[in-house]
């Protein structure tokens, strides 16, 4: 039992020795960026010996001294402080989370304790010394150090803390609260809340519980909570051309182009990120037409807050896997801002960059110059400024069969919406849907007041007469409907079925939906998504549309009344087509 017992303090006095004679180091400053951290680094190197940089994780640079054994690094470390050397914060460090060296340049780490400067070395043996007399080895007497522990005393960690500014204070409170351990006012006042987020972080990272954070608790807090910025090299960009000036995380995105009213920086890695500068002359109605146009960008998703006051807005963007932010202001005939676009789901990055944009946003002088767009082989109409507009999951025709707006379309537009617009600015909510009939009803969230509404005919048109209908064929491209002339060919299909009637027109599946007009400007019926039947591909001039007795029957059943007639005249190609303008609409599924 006693040599057991004796075995086991050995091997704890091994291990204690193996660990004391490690090497260490003093650190004596921490910097958030590299070029800050150099320029500290060259400052020190100036002054004091042993000066070297290592990255040492979330996105902070650390300033050393060393290696040295632990007894001569805690000899420097008071000396130095008393000397006014070094920070008063500086403090004992294992090394353990050294990652990259960034100074010297050129030099590899030191990893063996070095002499503390200005100790004399013995003279190096030389080939000519003699060897056949003996060497007498002078050793210096050494006072005793007690070893210290790596890390502050509660008074020393006070006495440090004290010498942080407000800002200072203000960073570690906004710290403690991202970790979930403070939730009262950013003030810089560490009164009791903030003492017991500190004590509550300090259990949490296994650390003795004073509500008093050391040096290093501050360091390792502040690394955690800057490492979600670790790649993010956010560098401060003055754009003269636009004059705007902040924080940009260069390192996912680069200047790409100028595309009046926006400067581009896109993506350049893996991470699908853009940011824009805004920046354009204007007024207040130029200012709302902005707020209008960004919202129809597919980087604007529908989902999200808006917010719009006289002179600024605010738009906010969640879905289709982005989440986007965008705000702009006018000032003194100016609008300026910027728009961050990011990956749906990294919120917490996402969090943290916008905010570090919104405090460095400033304007300067300039505004961009709209003569800075160079267009090029990449223009289409689908663009705004070189960013591509929203575009619906489907588009179809559709037109209006009362004085409110209510609008008739094919049931195909409304089968997988979440959401369906008329004329892509008005939404409309789905009131009615046959799908027998094939016929869907919409009403408008807000009342409009159509031009013409539709008439339907009750009469049974005459075989081989002219017919045209009147729609879409190519989504929103075109702002006005095309008519597309042709005949009936058969008052009904090609089975014999009496729902529906066969013409002798070539149709795009755009134009479903849309009105079949009889040459007086009656409603004969609506046009049918282009659809095989039994199988066969039909020839393209072989088209169909629900009969009007259908529609009306139908619309009856749901208690929507319509306007119906049984005139049979002659309408010019030209009235007609301008009618047809006036009751045909866009019926788009988003």
């Amino acid at each position: 039992m006693i040599r057991a017992f004796a075995a086991l303090l050995m091997t704890l006095w091994l291990t204690g020795a193996a660990h004391a004679q490690q090497p260490v180091w003093v650190q004596i400053e921490a910097q958030p960026t590299l070029s800050q951290a150099q320029d500290r680094v060259r400052a020190y190197a100036g002054q004091l010996e042993d000066v070297s940089g290592y990255s040492i994780g979330g996105g902070w640079y650390g300033i050393v001294l060393g290696p040295y054994s632990r007894a001569d690094a805690n000899t420097l470390l008071r000396q130095y402080k008393r000397e006014g050397r070094i920070p008063a914060d500086s403090f004992i460090a294992l090394g353990r989370n050294f990652r990259q060296q960034f100074w010297p340049v050129g030099v590899g780490a030191q990893t063996t304790a070095q002499p503390l400067p200005g100790t004399p070395q013995p003279p190096a043996l030389t080939p000519d010394a003699p060897t056949d007399e003996p060497t007498e080895l002078v050793v210096a007497p050494v006072e005793p150090d007690p070893i210290t522990p790596a890390d502050e005393t509660p008074q020393e960690a006070r006495a440090s803390e004290a010498l942080l500014d407000r800002a200072a204070r203000e960073d570690l409170q906004v710290a403690l609260q991202w970790a979930g351990y403070y939730n009262a006012a950013i003030d810089g006042a560490f009164g009791r809340g903030t003492r017991s987020a500190m004590g509550e972080w300090q259990a949490a990272n296994n650390h003795e519980v004073t509500g008093i954070l050391t040096s290093a608790q501050r360091v390792e807090l502040l690394g955690a909570y800057n490492a979600v910025l670790d790649g993010m090299d956010l560098q401060l960009v003055r754009d003269d051309a636009s004059g705007i000036q902040m924080l940009v995380p260069t390192g996912v995105v680069a200047f790409s182009e100028y595309e009046p009213p926006f400067v581009r920086f896109d993506a350049k890695g893996d991470l699908d990120a853009t940011v824009l500068f805004i920046s354009q002359q204007g007024d207040q109605n130029r200012l709302f037409g902005l707020y209008e146009i960004l919202q129809t960008l597919a980087i604007m998703p529908t989902e999200g807050e808006r917010s719009r006051r006289d002179s600024s807005f605010q738009i906010e963007g969640i879905g289709e896997g982005i989440h986007s932010y965008v705000t702009a202001r006018l000032d003194n005939g100016q609008i300026k801002g910027f728009a961050l676009i990011w990956p749906e789901g990294d919120d917490e990055r996402r969090r943290r960059i916008l905010q570090e944009m919104l405090d460095s946003f400033e304007a300067i002088d300039g505004v961009l110059d709209p003569a800075l767009a160079t267009p090029g082989e990449d223009q289409a109409i689908d663009l705004v400024a070189g960013l591509e507009v929203r575009k619906p999951k489907l588009s179809r025709s559709g037109f209006y069969i009362d004085a409110q707006g209510t609008v008739l379309t094919t049931a195909e537009a409304i089968g997988s919406c979440d959401r369906v617009t008329i004329n892509s600015e008005h939404e409309a909510t789905v009131a009615y849907t046959d799908t027998e009939a094939g016929i869907a009803v919409l009403r408008p969230d807000e009342p409009l007041a159509p031009l013409a509404v539709a008439a339907f005919q009750l009469g049974v048109p005459r075989l081989q007469s002219e017919v045209a209908v009147a729609g879409y064929p190519y989504g929103g491209i075109l702002v006005t409907p095309s008519l597309t002339f042709g005949r009936l060919a058969d008052i009904r299909g090609l089975n014999g079925e009496e729902e529906v009637k066969r013409l002798d027109l070539t149709a795009q599946p755009g134009d479903a939906g849309g009105p079949v007009f009889d040459n007086g400007g009656s409603v004969l019926g609506m046009l049918l998504p282009r659809e095989n039947q039994n199988g066969q591909v039909l020839p393209p001039e072989v088209s169909f549309s629900v009969d009007a007795e259908v529609i009306l029957a139908s619309l009856d059943a749901a208690g929507i009344a319509v306007q119906t007639t049984d005139t049979v005249a002659f309408m010019p190609p030209e009235t007609l087509t301008l009618r047809a303008a006036d009751q045909t609409v866009l019926v788009s599924c988003w």
